[in-house]
């Protein structure tokens, strides 16, 4: 069974520069309050995923526009990612608040053409009903 995730798990881009953490807000009722665990439903940009230093996408428009003012020299923009749809797939035994547990496994798809993925889920294991 995949590794669940918790508040501070570490996230990764494959438009980032540099990983990011995963921003958990109160807890549901699972974990411990230093260490809330995870649903899909924790995507929000800022809130939730705070970013990858810099972003490469030459999908985002300040990349683009950067790019462009550099006669074509990728250049990288500070990056805001922007997540529009739950994390997928969640946990199919584990549930929290009614919502799919985030797992180690779990992906999110940012409109400028990054796919994040949790590179440390900051947890160890996870028992069904637990």
């Amino acid at each position: 069974m995949p590794k669940p995730v918790i508040d501070g798990a570490i996230l990764k881009c494959s438009q980032g520069l540099a990983p990011g953490p995963l921003r958990v807000l109160a807890a549901r009722g699972a974990g411990s309050e230093r260490h809330p665990v995870a649903t899909v439903m924790e995507f929000q940009p800022v809130v939730n995923i705070a970013g990858f230093s810099m972003c490469q996408s030459p999908a985002n428009p300040q990349v683009a526009a950067a790019t462009a003012a550099a006669g074509g020299v990728l250049t990288p923009q500070p990056c805001v990612p922007v997540v529009v749809a739950p994390w997928q797939p969640g946990s199919q035994a584990v549930r929290l608040g009614g919502l799919p547990v985030l797992t180690e496994t779990s992906t999110c798809q940012c409109s400028w053409a990054g796919l994040i993925e949790v590179s440390h889920p900051g947890s160890v294991a996870v028992t069904e009903g637990g």
